[in-house]
């Protein structure tokens, strides 16, 4: 019996990520695992039957109400998980295989409760604790490792540490100093995983677990005391609590980051087309100014209007003036280079800024976009004007290049 029971949460990644086709994986690791335990050959049958069993059940629950694979993604799927994958499921294989022992003796029927308590926290911590770092650490979610962010990580796990050595390394404090500073890991645990999300949640907790369960066997820490299963259940609970509160606290500052996100990308995106709005214009045209005065190299910008698009409105109705929008758009976008930003200016409006780029070069770009957009064969057919403007030749500022564009589109569109 252990405090965390690992392969319950490899079971559960592994029917995640592979499917319920791993079972017979999941049924022969937990064959041979228990095996080498204390039971025959029978009762290892029936315990492997058991911890699969848990498996296909936790993974289905997982996969029909907490989102699958990325469980890990909502805070409120990472109590789902803890309600039915980790608390519901692992009643199954505490009860079966307790049962085969206790009935091939064992375990004694007067000890079935306890057993079955230490049994099912075990499986259900093994579920909270190993299953995140698996399911974490196969997504391909990548961190930026600035030099800032990897400070932070090595002061913060060095924190953690210590605080996880003080409480639960040895240290002769007395079972109360001891108890409160079980609670130092928290800040820590914390930090980590509102800085670096799910795989640094999953990784402290994993740490906590496993440096918490050794001390705990050698007599260390608050919660070794003469009772092996009453340490084992107090211990279970601790880490219990502790991984479910990195999860979801990782699970949380991971959606608040994805809304702040969205939201700054709403704020600079034209909702109809998809590009670049007035205020990205702006923000863009004011830091190529600068660059251009550093660097001394010229930048180009090109003024397009979608002509006659009050006839396409009239004659054809609003969703196909707006689909000609889009049309437009589409076609900047193909003709822009990772570098370029393309904007919509407002109604049949577009600008390109095209960085580093000549006049020579900018009228290819222009050439290129009349004729795709020449060649597009979705009706009705449109064409645009388009006005070039170069830094510093036509302007020292974003509204002067504009408007020496604008003038220009006119002129070629009379």
């Amino acid at each position: 019996m252990t405090a965390v029971w690992p392969p319950a949460g490899i079971a559960l990644a592994a029917l995640l990520l592979f499917g319920s086709r791993a079972w017979p994986a999941v049924f022969a690791g937990a064959f041979l695992a228990n095996l080498h335990t204390a039971g025959t050959g029978a009762t290892s049958l029936a315990i492997a039957a058991g911890n699969t069993l848990e498996g296909l059940s936790s993974a289905y629950l997982v996969v029909r109400f907490a989102n699958g694979r990325h469980v890990l993604d909502h805070a409120r799927d990472i109590f789902k998980l803890a309600a039915l994958a980790a608390g519901m499921a692992s009643t199954v294989s505490a009860t079966i295989g307790v049962t085969s022992l206790a009935a091939a003796g064992f375990v004694s029927w007067p000890d079935f409760a306890t057993t079955w308590l230490t049994w099912w926290l075990g499986d259900c911590v093994g579920a909270l604790v190993t299953a995140p770092v698996l399911l974490a650490w196969t997504s391909r979610t990548r961190i930026g490792w600035d030099p800032a962010l990897r400070v932070d990580a090595g002061v913060s796990s060095a924190g953690l540490v210590i605080s996880v050595a003080a409480a639960f390394g040895g240290f002769t404090l007395g079972s109360r100093a001891n108890l409160h500073l079980s609670f130092a890991c928290t800040p820590f645990l914390v930090w980590i995983a509102y800085r670096f999300g799910q795989r640094g949640a999953a990784l402290s907790t994993l740490f906590l677990s496993g440096f918490a369960l050794w001390g705990t066997m050698k007599g260390f820490g608050p919660f070794a005391g003469p009772s092996a299963s009453v340490s084992l259940i107090l211990l279970q609970c601790y880490v219990g609590v502790g991984a479910l509160t990195s999860l979801v606290l990782a699970a949380a500052a991971t959606e608040r980051r994805r809304a702040e996100a969205a939201l700054r990308d709403l704020s600079v995106r034209d909702p109809l087309t998809g590009l670049g709005n007035y205020r990205l214009l702006q923000t863009v045209l004011h830091a190529e100014i600068q660059r251009a005065q550093r660097s001394e190299r010229p930048f180009a910008v090109l003024f397009l209007d979608l002509d006659h698009l009050k006839g396409i409105n009239d004659r054809f109705g609003h969703l196909v003036g707006s689909r000609a929008l889009c049309r437009v758009a589409s076609t900047l976008s193909s003709c822009c280079r990772t570098v370029d930003t393309a904007a919509r200016y407002g109604g049949d409006e577009f600008a390109l800024v095209l960085p580093e780029s000549t006049v020579s070069a900018a009228e290819q770009v222009a050439q290129r976009i009349s004729a795709m957009l020449a060649a597009d064969a979705e009706k009705p057919p449109i064409r645009v004007s388009i006005g070039i403007a170069v830094y510093p030749r036509d302007g020292g500022s974003g509204e002067a290049l504009l408007g020496a564009a604008d003038r220009l589109l006119y002129e070629a569109k009379s």
